[in-house]
């Protein structure tokens, strides 16, 4: 069974398992380490939760183990049918261009009901990105160049904003 769409929280940590079984709070952790402040880790109840969903869906085995002056713990294992979800995930291509853009919808739409102004919309959406991109290098400047996960996280996203606000350009000059 593969886990749905983009998978979210659910095939980071499919992944992590399929390189070695672990608890929640060692997976929130590998999660924290390989990616920083780049990417936020879900909170340590979220992650139970899509463990306990991966299992009941087969991905992974939960098993207890008992710890002396601790509460058992439970450690998870990825299953067979995990890593096939797993491969299936890596071997198929990631969504491409936002063809649906919600922004260019408003940018046609709402002028054409009179309620807003074109010129108006791509100002606000462009402080927007320009804000966005600040805390971006904010981010940047405070990620370690040891973690280059993150720090190529976080170049990916300041492209794409850079392309966004290529894009706002374009729209200024050819509707606005």
């Amino acid at each position: 069974m593969r886990p749905e769409g983009g998978g979210g929280v659910r095939l980071q940590l499919l992944a992590l398992l399929a390189k070695e079984p672990a608890h929640g709070y060692e997976l929130k952790q590998a999660l924290e380490q390989i990616f920083g402040n780049a990417y936020p880790s879900p909170n340590i109840g979220q992650i139970y939760v899509t463990l306990g969903r991966l299992e009941k869906d087969g991905l992974v085995r939960g098993v207890d183990v008992e710890q002396s002056n601790r509460p058992n713990k439970k450690v998870y294992y990825c299953t067979a049918e995990g890593r096939e979800a797993l491969d299936e995930w890596v071997d198929s291509p990631t969504e491409g261009p936002r063809v649906r853009d919600e922004f260019f919808m408003k940018l046609v739409l709402a002028p054409m009901t009179g309620i807003a102004d074109r010129m108006a919309l791509i100002n606000r959406q462009r402080r927007h990105y320009l804000g966005l991109m600040r805390d971006l290098v904010e981010l940047a400047e405070n990620t370690g160049e040891e973690n280059r996960a993150a720090q190529l996280l976080i170049e990916g996203a300041m492209l794409h904003l850079q392309a966004d606000l290529d894009w706002l350009q374009r729209c200024q000059e050819e509707l606005a």
